[in-house]
């Protein structure tokens, strides 16, 4: 469950606010063009600097759509790595879509395997930094994320951490994580130090072994060893680590990753720890970490979600994905775990504190420079 104290109270208000400023400045001077010149946006951005080009793998995804049209609106030039002709289709989609058109002259895409570090290199070269977003699935189509893609994630992590440190330009990387790197933990529920899910969390990898998995398994050590190469080497780290990600149409395009995310479903919605972010929202917060990575007020790990699914929200949940709703909450002995768990002292709870605090400093910091 989520409960708010005074000041998490506070940061939730000024989040909600502060989606609706940022909302209005879209509207003013955002999706409508860059008509006139550039925006205000486009003018304030990056404190170290110049370079305006930034790298995001994944960028076809649902969620690198969505990153890519919030860096556009705040004046970066994108370069989008691809790895098959099919990819760099989706990116001319891209330009022509309406809400991206105006910005078209500022979107290109490299083709670059992301197994090779070389060509990611290559990819990252003149790019002031790189925002990972890329995850995979199973090529046969048939168990959606397996083991070996966890093995395939965390190579693919290990090298662009690696390229990143090798290529002159690039100073900084955001990484997209996931939650569930944080909260597969063992005993969570009777460990008071463990009540709540913070940052400083980290999944336990040999229950989410035991258990299969296989989508925590791979986020998990992706996580790691992109903390381990960028320490080790220097280089300025974001990573953030979302809840179940969702919005318009959202099963429809990112089905796989869905799915993936809810094996253990039932287990995270009886603990309290079944969250939802919204897309859009979470593309604003990468590049808020993005710009603060830049003036040295953003560091370390991010937890990022919007609610913890109460039972109309995972009944909600079932019918957009089509699956049985016990599927997402159990049966009815599961429900009065569920309710037991949260009657407890050691009920768990997410925090987000760390992201809302910076997001809220962004806000006032905007303020004070209008």
């Amino acid at each position: 469950m989520r409960v708010l104290r005074a000041t998490e109270k506070f940061s939730a208000e000024v989040k909600e606010f502060m989606c609706a400023a940022v909302q209005r400045r879209r509207d003013d001077d955002g999706f409508r063009g860059s008509r006139g010149g550039k925006s205000r946006n486009a003018m304030d951005l990056d404190s170290d600097a110049g370079n305006r080009l930034v790298c995001v793998t994944g960028g076809v995804s649902y969620l690198g759509r969505a990153i890519v049209k919030r860096l556009l609106v705040h004046g970066y030039s994108v370069r989008i790595v691809v790895d098959c002709p099919e990819d760099k289709e989706k990116v001319s989609e891209m330009e022509a879509d309406a809400e991206t058109a105006s910005f078209s002259n500022r979107i290109t895409s490299v083709v670059s395997r992301l197994t090779e570090t070389e060509s990611l290199v290559q990819a990252f070269d003149g790019c002031a930094g790189v925002f990972h977003t890329a995850a995979f699935v199973d090529p046969a189509g048939i168990s959606g994320y397996s083991k070996s893609m966890a093995e395939l994630e965390t190579k693919v992590s290990e090298n662009v951490i690696e390229a990143c440190t090798r290529t002159g330009s690039v100073r900084k990387c955001v990484f997209t994580s996931s939650l569930l790197a944080c909260a597969w933990q063992d005993d969570y529920v009777y460990n008071f130090d463990h009540s709540v899910i913070n940052e400083e969390s980290w999944s336990d990898e040999q229950l989410c072994i035991n258990n299969k998995l296989w989508y925590a398994l791979g986020k998990l050590r992706a996580e790691k060893a992109a903390w381990r190469i960028a320490d080790s080497k220097g280089l300025k780290l974001a990573t953030i680590c979302p809840a179940l990600i969702n919005g318009p149409d959202f099963f429809h395009c990112n089905s796989t990753s869905t799915l993936a995310y809810l094996k253990g479903a039932k287990e995270m919605y009886i603990n309290g720890l079944l969250a939802t972010m919204d897309v859009n929202r979470l593309a604003k917060a990468h590049v808020c970490l993005w710009e603060g990575l830049g003036n040295k007020t953003a560091f370390g790990r991010y937890i990022c979600f919007d609610t913890i699914l109460s039972k109309d929200g995972a009944e909600k949940l079932a019918k957009d994905i089509g699956v049985q709703i016990e599927k997402i909450c159990g049966s009815s002995s599961d429900s009065d775990a569920n309710a037991e768990a949260e009657a407890s002292p050691h009920s768990l709870q997410i925090s987000d504190k760390k992201l809302l605090d910076l997001m809220s400093r962004t806000l006032r910091s905007c303020y004070h420079e209008s």
